[in-house]
């Protein structure tokens, strides 16, 4: 992943997934779907991504029960993985992200060692601090390296979810830890970026600490969820 995801790799990996012409599938189709996943980066379960995804969204529903969008949003922040199933490898789609353009950060993990062949290192116009961004030009406008993250974010956007921008915030950056856990990259937030933070940060308490061996009972729980789905994203979406 670290020698790979450049900006023109980025670039190269939008191009082709950002048409949402690849297939067509609603999201609870998608969660069955990731049944069938277990994610290689992930040391802390070896389960199908499926049950992840409602020990997370039970994990907040328990503690925010008034937030139903917070409970969807835990379960389906990793939909973005079913490129997986679709040809990209695993170090395209799963991982801690961070931005490409610019100066990778001291807390990236195994930063030391992991980029000496990332070509971007050696060019001038990706390697210094800022790099081809400006001072708080904020977080949203940075290109993150290629993942479900992003990916799923762009899908939930042009299938015009109703999910409060607190959501896509939530979806679109909770693998990107240099940032939220590291504290690193604080020279491009804006104020908005620093209240999004906030509940980012909130999320990842049960994104992170929810990994047990307690399997849900997943279709006790599907006719709360559907309810949600239709909610706040309906119907077929285009992928």
């Amino acid at each position: 992943m670290h020698t790979n995801q450049t900006v023109e790799f980025v670039q190269s990996r939008m191009k082709k997934w950002l048409r949402f012409d690849k297939f067509k599938m609603t999201v609870k189709d998608a969660l069955i779907k990731l049944n069938n996943l277990v994610d290689e980066s992930d040391p802390d379960t070896s389960l199908p991504n499926i049950v992840h995804a409602f020990q997370t969204a039970e994990s907040i529903r328990k503690e925010h029960p008034d937030l139903d969008w917070f409970h969807l949003t835990g379960l389906i922040h990793d939909l973005g993985k079913i490129m997986a199933f679709y040809g990209e490898p695993q170090w395209a789609v799963v991982g801690d992200t961070f931005p490409v353009g610019c100066a990778w950060a001291d807390s990236i993990v195994y930063r030391e060692t992991s980029f000496e062949d990332n070509p971007d290192g050696k060019d001038a116009r990706y390697n210094t601090k800022y790099g081809m961004y400006k001072p708080k030009c904020g977080i949203d406008n940075l290109l993150m390296s290629w993942g479900h993250d992003e990916y799923f974010y762009r899908i939930l956007v042009h299938n015009n979810t109703k999910l409060p921008k607190q959501a896509l915030a939530m979806i679109r950056y909770h693998s990107f830890y240099p940032w939220h856990a590291g504290g690193d990259y604080m020279h491009f937030c804006t104020k908005e970026d620093m209240e999004m933070l906030k509940w980012i940060n909130e999320f990842n308490k049960y994104d992170l600490y929810t990994k047990s061996g307690e399997v849900p009972d997943i279709e006790k729980l599907w006719p709360y969820y559907e309810k949600l789905i239709d909610k706040y994203i309906p119907g077929v979406l285009d992928w």
